[in-house]
């Protein structure tokens, strides 16, 4: 009933981060982090490592740099074999600042970046390898990489990077099965000495069933955050996934538990899940900042109108 090999990380902190900021109580962190340790889950996601050069830090919260006091505050005191991970981002990212492992308590590095620049990507993954992390790269708006460039750029993770572990991210929530199947099989054709992992967006409900069809063809990790909390519709949530692996390593109980307690009265302060901006643009396969925008303006529910500034109108 389950395949051992399979493990679930959870981005809810980095990925929902994306709607506030990054801007999450510490208490809050702790809360999630508790839950998924008690619900065996393999991993956390709780932040970027991004560049305080570049961004900010008084327009954002401490999840947007991961600074590893940050990080131990949250898990002090906690038995825990849920690994912490946290994602860079190709040129926002200053790798000086990122200790070596054995002085952080941060277990997985994951590299975010388009097919074309593959080779920040493979330069990233390997630096933190080396430094002693786990390492993964996630391919970015994967719906929108031609065939033969995503060829070469897994031919060229196979050959040349130490990554672990390479996942497909529909970043616009655009895939459908069919298409979800596609990637996955060819990943696992090139990728020999690699796992390969999914990421999915929810835009037209389809996170849950592309993941469930990216396991069918092999894919040994999945992204997941709960109650579905991620940028705009959000990702595939961890309490289905929990229940569909039927894993015995896993409980459900402690997910529905801070789903209850902390993410019911979330829902009031953050908007996300199921909106039909987000559908449209995951309909036509469009980042969605511009829908993200429409859903905080007085003009939020002119559906029509947003498709049509899309589209063009009929006639045009």
């Amino acid at each position: 009933m389950f395949r051992e090999k399979i493990k679930v990380l959870d981005c809810t902190i980095r990925d929902g981060g994306l709607m506030n900021n990054h801007d999450f109580d510490p208490r809050f962190v702790r809360e999630v982090y508790k839950a998924l340790s008690e619900a065996g889950i393999d991993y956390m996601e709780i932040g970027y490592k991004n560049s305080k050069r570049l961004f900010n830090p008084k327009e954002f919260g401490k999840w947007k740099f991961c600074e590893d006091q940050d990080i131990k505050k949250v898990i002090e005191g906690i038995d825990s074999r849920t690994k912490i991970s946290v994602m860079v981002d190709v040129d926002r990212v200053d790798i000086d600042d990122i200790l070596p492992k054995q002085n952080s308590p941060v277990d997985m590095i994951r590299v975010a970046a388009y097919v074309k620049d593959v080779d920040k990507a493979i330069f990233l993954a390997n630096h933190f390898a080396d430094k002693g992390y786990e390492t993964a790269v996630n391919i970015m708006a994967i719906s929108r990489a031609l065939d033969n460039e995503l060829s070469e750029c897994l031919q060229q993770l196979e050959k040349e990077c130490k990554a672990g572990i390479i996942n497909i991210v529909d970043s616009f929530g655009s895939l459908y099965q069919e298409t979800t199947e596609f990637l996955i099989k060819k990943a696992k054709s090139i990728l020999k000495t690699k796992e390969v992992g999914m990421h999915a967006h929810n835009n037209q409900q389809l996170a849950f069933a592309n993941t469930i069809e990216a396991i069918i063809h092999e894919a040994n990790y999945v992204d997941t955050t709960i109650f579905g909390l991620g940028r705009a519709a959000g990702n595939c949530p961890t309490e289905l996934m929990l229940g569909f692996l039927k894993n015995p390593k896993y409980d459900i109980r402690p997910i529905l538990d801070v789903i209850s307690k902390e993410f019911i009265p979330l829902q009031k302060k953050i908007e996300w899940g199921y909106f039909i901006p987000y559908a449209i643009t995951g309909i036509l396969d469009e980042h969605p900042r511009a829908a993200i925008a429409l859903r905080e303006s007085d003009k939020k529910e002119n559906y029509r109108e947003f498709y049509e500034s899309l589209v063009g109108e009929v006639g045009e």
